[in-house]
């Protein structure tokens, strides 16, 4: 889930020429030093899990992203990605089932999922931001 979402977020919203280089998990680190990279979503890092947090949720409050609609998503984001949920939101479940049918596509890479799943973060993104211009 992170590895979409948190790309996602960090283009949209932190540096839109970001970008990403997709390793091993064990090789992370290193990989991360070698070319002065920040390393997301693996143990042991700023922007990994952390009590009880996903990495999305560690990106938004090291970048202090104050946006409500980036509250609701990463809520969601949360639900889809970590084992024991603390919000219950129900559109948690299909953004998992969304992100698991992504990895059935047949896609080449890491790159390319990417340039496929973001628009599903941009249409679950205007929908957060229509749900709390209701509330």
């Amino acid at each position: 889930m992170d590895r979409v979402a948190c790309p996602w977020l960090i283009k949209k919203f932190i540096d839109p020429e970001a970008e990403f280089l997709f390793v091993p998990a064990d090789q992370v680190l290193a990989v991360a030093e070698r070319h002065g990279a920040i390393p997301f979503d693996v143990p042991g890092v700023e922007l990994g899990h952390h009590e009880g947090r996903c990495s999305f949720e560690a990106v938004v409050a090291k970048y202090r992203i104050d946006d409500p609609a980036v509250a609701l998503l990463a809520r969601i984001v949360h639900g889809a990605d970590v084992k024991q949920d603390l919000y219950g939101r129900p559109e948690a479940a299909g953004l998992k089932a969304i992100a698991e049918g992504f990895q059935h596509l047949g896609l080449k890479d890491d790159g390319e999922i990417l340039e496929k799943e973001f628009i599903v973060y941009e249409a679950l993104y205007a929908y957060c931001r229509q749900t709390v211009n209701t509330l």
